[in-house]
């Protein structure tokens, strides 16, 4: 039978590893915390976000994140302005000078995750932890709907094995 605190203590020290290995990088190369690259990252990828998307995305609260992008645009790394669709809340956008720093940090950071885990397991494998880390997580947040709606989750038996999989 896997053995499920096991494989708590791996996913949760591996996170802990891969964020301190790629916060050191960060910070030697661009003075930049791993959480401000994040949500310049995120800026990047996907312009205009509100407060309230950007919490959502690394599920954190509105406070925190409002923290985050104050500190940012103090750095003058991306601003908010208005938004055109809804007055009571503001979008944040990168500066040049943001996305000239994020551009290359993300070198850095997808240089980190490859020595850490593009090098080490095959394309196969990234492919497969990484569905199965969404499968958990999707898990995790059907659980915590239940939860918060009052519905008190009844357990469930195990996932019955894959054919042709062993388990160890």
């Amino acid at each position: 039978m896997a053995d499920l605190k096991q494989m708590y203590r791996e996913l949760v020290s591996l996170e802990i590893e891969l964020w301190n290995g790629i916060e050191g990088r960060l910070q030697a190369e661009y003075d930049l915390p791993l959480t401000s690259f994040e949500v310049l990252h995120l800026l990047l990828r996907r312009p205009g976000p509100r407060i309230q998307d950007i919490a959502e995305e690394f599920s954190i609260t509105v406070g925190g994140t409002s923290k985050v992008v104050d500190r940012l645009e103090a750095a003058g790394l991306c601003e908010r302005r208005a938004n055109p669709k809804d007055r009571r809340s503001s979008i944040v956008e990168l500066t040049s000078e943001g996305r000239m720093l994020v551009e290359g940090a993300l070198t850095v950071f997808e240089d980190e995750l490859e020595l850490r885990i593009g090098s080490v397991i095959p394309e196969q494998s990234v492919r497969e932890v990484t569905a199965v880390l969404s499968t958990l997580r999707r898990a995790g947040r059907a659980l915590d709907a239940q939860r918060k709606a009052g519905r008190i989750p009844v357990p469930v038996m195990r996932a019955p094995k894959q054919p042709g999989r062993s388990v160890s």
